[in-house]
């Protein structure tokens, strides 16, 4: 037997595969939109995939399952819970399959979501592993936020906590100290709080480690856990919705040749550097820049509804904004995507950070951070926060009658933060503190 963890460090995300070495048979567990690395895992191992499992229809990614079914004839297994739109197999509590010596078996865990199920993979009789999807995180667990507007069974968000709470308690800390952990995301994702960095662990670490399970009746854990979750990106019930249909294979984006003209009215997205784009961009463009999180942030800027170009800096770089589009289903959303910004007839300004330093009461300051970032880390007094996945629908709350600087926490936020409020402010001249915001300290950067 051996498990092979697949990481998407831009979604913080794990997939699996679990090879039965005396079967040549490969079974996967949450597969990411790019089905590739586990046909090139199965041609490695003269192995062939015979069965995918979901975990739950995840909101912050498009899993490939019903891709991988139609290319390699494997059976898709899902709770019946889900009402999944596609041929599968319901793979519910008391519901098992073997693969050579290896054998399967499904708990009901909901909590995050109402169908979420949990994977026990037991060798010869003895359980060895537990896939836990975003119900179980290293040193966290799941948010019970996600389900109240979107997926087959939708239910209150305290609802979804006090389902969490028990299946943490009746079913998963039920099983040996020894069983490893392999959950669905590592820190970083937004489908918890405060996931370790690790990729794996172990029920009895996680029932000694693991803050959410440490002894506490329902009500506290239902209180604590919906406390200060992250917000939640446009995209996440889009995506819901695609993995309960069962997405296609990635569609292809018009790739457009340099200075081709773009239709008016229609959103650009420009992933160039933040310098380049302040030296010139289309008029209305978003400043998304490749680095980062680009995927999470696009589809926590750009509404799922909407049509946009893209635009790279060069033709690596345009692919692979391309691929990280597709992560989240918007590669349909696309009308073309070029290299270079054609018709760059806008600029930002740059903002002169010492006199901005020494007299902040002249600008009116945005703070595009999270709300809990912006409580429990103030950096400016009496400054604006409205967080970055929201300014496009509020920038209009934006004073006017002052310079405008935005700031994020480390500079990457505040490029898109500023490219939204300069096309949204005409008239009123608006800086981005960039990673300068770095060199302010709380206790100095209070406006007088």
């Amino acid at each position: 037997m051996k498990i092979e963890q697949f990481e998407d460090k831009g979604l913080a995300h794990f997939s699996y595969a679990i090879l039965s070495e005396c079967a040549r048979e490969i079974v996967l567990i949450d597969p990411a939109r790019n089905p590739q690395p586990y046909y090139d895992y199965a041609a490695a191992h003269e192995a062939h995939i015979v069965a995918v499992i979901e975990t739950h229809p995840h909101a912050d990614f498009v899993s490939s399952h019903l891709e991988i079914a139609q290319s390699t004839g494997a059976v898709i297994r899902v709770s019946k819970l889900l009402g999944a739109d596609y041929a599968h197999q319901s793979f519910d509590e008391g519901d098992a399959f073997a693969v050579g010596k290896l054998t399967f078996r499904a708990l009901n865990t909901p909590g995050h979501s109402p169908d979420s199920i949990s994977i026990v993979l037991a060798r010869e009789g003895q359980d060895v592993a537990v896939f836990t999807g975003d119900t179980l995180f290293i040193g966290d667990v799941g948010r019970p936020d996600l389900r109240e507007n979107a997926g087959n069974i939708q239910a209150r968000r305290e609802e979804l906590a006090a389902q969490l709470y028990h299946s943490l308690r009746t079913k998963l800390m039920l099983l040996a100290d020894a069983v490893r952990v392999y959950p669905a995301h590592g820190a970083g994702s937004l489908c918890g709080k405060a996931l370790s960095g690790a990729n794996s662990s172990t029920i009895g670490a996680e029932r000694a480690g693991n803050p959410m399970l440490r002894q506490m009746s329902e009500a506290d854990f239902v209180r604590e856990l919906l406390a200060d979750q992250p917000f939640i990106p446009k995209y996440f019930g889009y995506d819901v919705a695609l993995n309960k249909a069962g997405a296609p294979a990635v569609r292809q984006v018009p790739r457009l040749a340099a200075g081709a003209a773009l239709a008016s009215g229609v959103l650009v997205v420009d992933a160039r550097p933040e310098a380049e784009f302040k030296k010139g961009h289309v008029a209305g463009a978003l400043n998304i820049q490749q680095g980062g999180k680009f995927e999470t942030w696009l589809g926590s800027v750009v509404g799922p509804t909407e049509r946009f170009y893209l635009i790279a800096a060069d033709e690596k770089t345009r692919e692979d904004l391309i691929q990280k589009t597709a992560k989240i289903g918007y590669e349909p959303l696309v009308l073309g995507a070029l290299v270079g910004a054609p018709a760059a007839t806008a600029t930002l300004p740059g903002l002169d950070v010492a006199r901005f330093r020494q007299h902040p009461h002249a600008y009116t300051i945005v703070d595009i951070r999270n709300p809990v970032e912006h409580r429990d880390e103030p950096l400016f007094a009496g400054s604006l926060n409205i967080p970055l996945p929201e300014l496009r629908e509020r920038a209009g709350e934006i004073p006017t009658d002052k310079p405008v600087v935005v700031h994020c926490a480390g500079g990457y936020r505040s490029a898109a933060g500023s490219s939204i409020a300069a096309a949204a402010l005409p008239g009123t001249p608006v800086f981005d503190l960039g990673e300068a915001v770095k060199t302010f300290q709380p206790a100095a950067a209070a406006v007088q």
